[in-house]
């Protein structure tokens, strides 16, 4: 029989990091290409007012966006000035306030998150004043009135 013997301790070997370069940029190709962003068909025309001076928004991916305009399916929806919320027109504008309450998350109240307002130019200031309403009645104050530059 024969001995084996151990002249030393040997350690365990390095991690080859020659592929992880690879494997890194495989996974962000993935992500970039499988995710898609949100986006909301509008149902109803909007056509904003033009502006003379106007701010952009800093952070526009933490808004809550609200449609105020003319259906786009008149057939179906009539003429008369809608409210739409994300992908649907709503019929009670107290909706909006529930609307706004669910879209409240990761410990952010109503107040913290701003409220966008893309209102039709030919839109009755009727309908935003009771849109505002709703909105103050849930504490969200922070309106922010969509416009075109002149």
């Amino acid at each position: 029989m024969s001995k084996f013997r151990k002249d030393g301790k040997k350690g365990v070997p390095g991690i080859n990091s020659g592929s992880l370069p690879d494997i890194i940029f495989m996974l962000l190709f993935f992500f970039m290409v499988a995710t898609r962003m949100k986006e909301n068909k509008l149902q109803v025309e909007i056509i904003k007012p033009k502006a003379e001076m106007s701010v952009e928004l800093e952070d526009k991916d933490n808004v809550d966006f609200l449609y105020i305009g003319f259906p786009v399916d008149v057939e179906k929806e009539g003429t008369e000035p809608r409210v739409q919320l994300d992908d649907q027109l709503i019929n009670d504008i107290q909706a909006i306030g529930r609307w706004k309450n669910a879209a409240a998350t990761d410990g952010k109240t109503p107040f913290d998150v701003p409220t966008s307002l893309k209102v039709h130019q030919d839109v009755s200031m009727l309908i935003v004043s009771n849109v505002k309403e709703v909105l103050r009645d849930v504490d969200a104050l922070k309106i922010v009135y969509s416009t075109d530059m002149k």
